[in-house]
């Protein structure tokens, strides 16, 4: 029996002491027993009992691992990064659109959304935004949605009336416990500077917002809606590993591309997922050639149909955009 795995869990090493409690009075009952045969039918009720006991706690520790693991798969926690891709500030006001859709679908789903950074265009809308949203399930439902999504309209600055295409890049990140990916302090290029936003003691007189370059990657992060530089910096560290873990697994998923092509992708941020035509009333998801109508309600955070039909085909044959058009 191996109760090293548990003992080193913090969330199942006190039920290892009770176990091992119960193996010492085990053992004693045990030799009470060779040094008094006339005690064995009294004794065995006790034997009896204490294995009923260890088998509950055994069960216990395995349930905990077991929703450790599951965990871990799924975590309960994501960033969420929104960009805005080709079509100008036509682009960004989708990207921003788009930022609304998931964080009203995720305060519908009973989830804690916290804006984490963002930088927003000349017209109000989002260059880029990133959110954390921990709540149960919420990397199960929403791992389906990176990639790039493009809306069809025509946009209100457009006077003669012609449809306008752009597009905006989503990126569901999991934030797992346990992760394969060290970070080493000397790869860290960390700025400081003046979180941006209205006034307050804090924002604006102190250096708050952090900015962290990994120079292996060239990946850069920032954290800015922490009022104080330590959680701003905790938050972006986190960000960073996130986006490690994610271009690991895009690295492994590029190994066995072939293989992705039988499922919907979850690792790759370049791939065009969806269509909003709001001309025609009409969301197309490409991955599994399905159509949804109400687009407004559907932007409003009304995605559980979409959520739902994602789910529903993971694993089976869908197509790409690539291959639809």
């Amino acid at each position: 029996m191996d109760l090293e795995k548990f003992q080193n869990n913090p969330k199942t090493s006190y039920l290892v002491s009770e176990y091992k409690r119960l193996l010492t009075q085990e053992e004693e009952t045990k030799k009470m027993i060779e040094s008094d045969p006339t005690l064995r039918d009294l004794a065995h009720g006790e034997l009896e009992e204490l294995r009923v006991q260890k088998e509950n706690l055994m069960q216990q520790m395995q349930d905990i691992v077991s929703d450790e693991e599951k965990e871990d798969e799924f975590p309960n926690e994501i960033i969420l990064e929104v960009r805005a891709g080709a079509g100008g500030e036509e682009a960004s006001l989708f990207a921003e659109e788009l930022a609304s859709m998931y964080t009203k679908y995720a305060q519908n789903q009973g989830w804690r959304v916290s804006k984490i950074d963002e930088s927003q265009s000349a017209v109000g809308g989002y260059k880029e935004a990133s959110f954390e949203i921990r709540g149960k399930d919420v990397y199960k439902q929403l791992r389906f949605e990176t990639g790039v999504h493009r809306v069809q309209r025509v946009p209100a600055t457009e006077k003669i009336g012609r449809v306008h295409t752009s597009t905006a890049s989503v990126a569901i990140l999991p934030v797992r416990k346990k992760t394969s990916v060290v970070i080493s302090p000397a790869d860290l290029e960390i700025e400081t500077s003046r979180s941006g936003g209205a006034g307050g003691q804090n924002v604006n007189k102190v250096e708050t917002a952090v900015r962290i370059i990994h120079k292996p990657t060239g990946i850069d992060v920032r954290s800015t809606a922490e009022r104080s530089q330590l959680k701003n910096r905790e938050r972006a560290m986190s960000i960073l590993q996130a986006k490690l873990e994610l271009k690991k697994e895009e690295e492994e998923a590029a190994k066995y591309s072939a293989d992705r092509k039988s499922q919907i992708g979850t690792a790759d941020r370049s791939e065009k997922i969806r269509t909003y035509n709001i001309l025609q009333d009409r969301i197309t998801d490409h991955r599994i050639k399905q159509s949804w109508h109400n687009i407004d309600r559907i932007l409003e955070g009304g995605i559980d149909p979409i959520v739902e039909a994602l789910e529903n085909f993971d694993g089976k044959s869908v197509v790409s955009i690539e291959d639809e058009e």
